[in-house]
């Protein structure tokens, strides 16, 4: 016998219960791929995939280090009053970006690398979208399944712009160009953002462009007709194998849902493998480099220690009680950022995949930035309690000799600038470039920018060579401005364009084709290839600024 219904009055009155995410993740390397550069995470109020790029040495590391520095926002006690949950996402990927020109900055074999970034958070009952790149988020919402994400690629802005149809896109030869990624060259990329009204009994689809080998129509009809999220995640992937899988491809899914009893009694769990002791363990440093074929991680595992717990000594040695020394124990900030990050994914339900998952599980944690737990704790631990300590208060310099020395450095500080800029300037009038002067070529002494109103180049002279009279292509390069080593330089690239039409063979990278030719207006962020983060051809587009490329993607 059904129960019976509650008074309408009853029902109306009754608070709204609130809403959480159900889930289910799959990540998988392919049938082409050596390793996996794809990561994803998801949990009760947090969802985000992320696909790396920048060839074999830091695509997994790129995926890996921003999906891991993202977790902590998996939590539903934000600030409604100070609407502290519409910034912190998009604040929360600028924070990644940043770690990554970190990790290059330590690393510069990482150059080049990036990563796509497609995040959903479910916070105050909305639910905050953030997207860059070229991974995409799907929604299923009142029978209307529709694709929320717009694909931050070169063949999008010519569908865009009319100049390409949707169904030539697929077999365009710039096809995997990206426009937008996070990386090392961006210093504040542009993310799509948006806040978005949320109801019970939607359902998402999160995945990488890995999954763009299985039809469109395929992919609907499954997210459609598959009631478990599981097997949705799964019959996705495995569509995407029977396809040929030539990249990694990762899928999430969500259905929102009202919060049950059952959902706050439920227990953490736990995906994270306690890593296998081995006996006399030495702990390497972090590495990026990747591991062999197949092996399923991308990172160096750190060696741990007979307790399976990274800087921890075994039971019994007699060390257990002694703190951490950072003189004998240079990786002690690596040990507790494992430490710190496998109790914070124990804390509550989730699925970590993919490269990020292999890094939490060997404890090379690719996690840098000062606003990590692991980095506070650490920084805690090793330095600030010795210092409190040290530090007795009748040695500390009184205020008065304080304020001459902040003047004094000030002083210092201002004079190095005033000498830096001297010396800039005087740098810059060595140089030459080949511009446009009165639709006429001419060569310049300086640099082509400006310092605020000031510009930095004079004109040299002026040649007989009309603009009108070069190709096309030569004009664009000529109105870009041609960099020269010196006077002679400039003149030789002169010559070149009075005798050919065309400035040195060095200087030009075009594509086989027009269709190939990104407009003048493109994005800032587009290059050709030069190991800026975000090509997944190796084909070079003459843009008038770096296109990411994604190298071996």
């Amino acid at each position: 016998m059904a129960a019976p219904e509650p008074p309408a009055e009853e029902a109306a009155t009754a608070p709204k219960r609130p809403l959480i995410m159900r889930y289910a993740a799959r990540s998988d390397v392919g049938r082409v791929r050596a390793k996996n550069d794809d990561s994803a995470y998801v949990g009760r109020h947090l969802a985000v995939v992320a696909d790396g790029m920048g060839g074999h040495a830091g695509g997994d590391v790129a995926s890996a280090a921003t999906v891991l520095d993202m977790i902590h926002l998996d939590r539903d006690d934000y600030d409604a009053e100070t609407g502290e949950a519409d910034t912190v996402l998009a604040d929360e990927i600028q924070t990644a970006n940043s770690l990554l020109s970190e990790l290059v900055h330590i690393n510069p074999k990482l150059a080049g690398m990036g990563t796509t970034v497609t995040a959903l958070l479910l916070a105050g009952g909305r639910l905050h979208f953030a997207h860059i790149g070229d991974s995409r988020a799907y929604r299923l919402r009142n029978g209307e399944f529709e694709q929320v994400s717009v694909d931050h690629t070169f063949v999008q802005r010519l569908i865009d712009e009319g100049r390409l149809r949707p169904e030539e896109a697929e077999t365009h030869p710039h096809k995997n160009v990206l426009m937008r990624v996070l990386g090392d060259v961006d210093a504040s990329p542009e993310l799509d953002l948006d806040v978005l009204e949320v109801q019970p009994g939607e359902r998402w689809l999160l995945c990488s462009d890995g999954l763009n080998y299985v039809a469109g129509h395929v992919v609907e009809r499954t997210v459609r007709e598959t009631k478990s999220l599981r097997e949705c995640a799964d019959t996705l992937v495995e569509l995407t194998l029977e396809a040929g899988a030539p990249d990694n491809v990762t899928v999430v899914m969500v259905d929102i849902a009202e919060q049950t009893p059952d959902d706050v009694s439920t227990a953490a769990v736990e995906v994270i493998p306690t890593p296998v002791a081995e006996p006399a363990p030495q702990p390497p440093a972090v590495s990026a480099a990747p591991s062999a074929p197949g092996s399923g991680s991308v990172f160096a595992a750190k060696a741990p220690d007979a307790a399976g717990v990274p800087g921890k000594p075994p039971e019994g040695s007699g060390e257990g009680h002694k703190e951490p020394q950072p003189s004998t124990d240079p990786h002690l900030g690596e040990h507790l950022s494992a430490e710190v990050l496998r109790e914070e994914l124990s804390t509550r339900p989730h699925e970590l995949v993919g490269a990020a998952a292999s890094a939490a599980a060997s404890g090379s944690i690719p996690s840098i930035a000062g606003r990590t737990v692991a980095r506070r704790a650490a920084t805690v631990l090793t330095h600030k309690a010795d210092q409190d300590k040290d530090e007795p208060e009748e040695f500390k310099p009184p205020v008065r000799r304080r304020r001459w020395l902040t003047a004094s450095i000030a002083a210092a500080i201002v004079a190095v600038l005033g000498i830096g800029l001297w010396l800039g300037y005087a740098w810059t009038q060595t140089r030459y470039y080949v511009g446009e002067y009165d639709q006429r070529v001419a060569i310049f002494n300086g640099v082509s920018q400006r310092l605020g109103p000031i510009p930095l180049s004079t004109l040299e002279t002026v040649t007989d060579i009309r603009m009108s009279d070069l190709p096309e292509f030569s004009q664009q390069r000529v109105r870009q401005t041609v960099p020269a080593r010196d006077l002679y330089d400039a003149q030789r690239i002169v010559k070149n364009l009075e005798r050919t039409g065309t400035t040195a063979p060095a200087d030009e990278c075009l594509p086989p084709s027009p269709t190939a030719t990104p407009s003048a207006s493109a994005s800032p962020r587009s290059s050709a290839s030069a190991g800026a983060a975000g090509t997944k051809s190796p084909s070079p587009t003459p843009s008038p600024t770096p296109t990411y490329c994604e190298g071996d993607k």
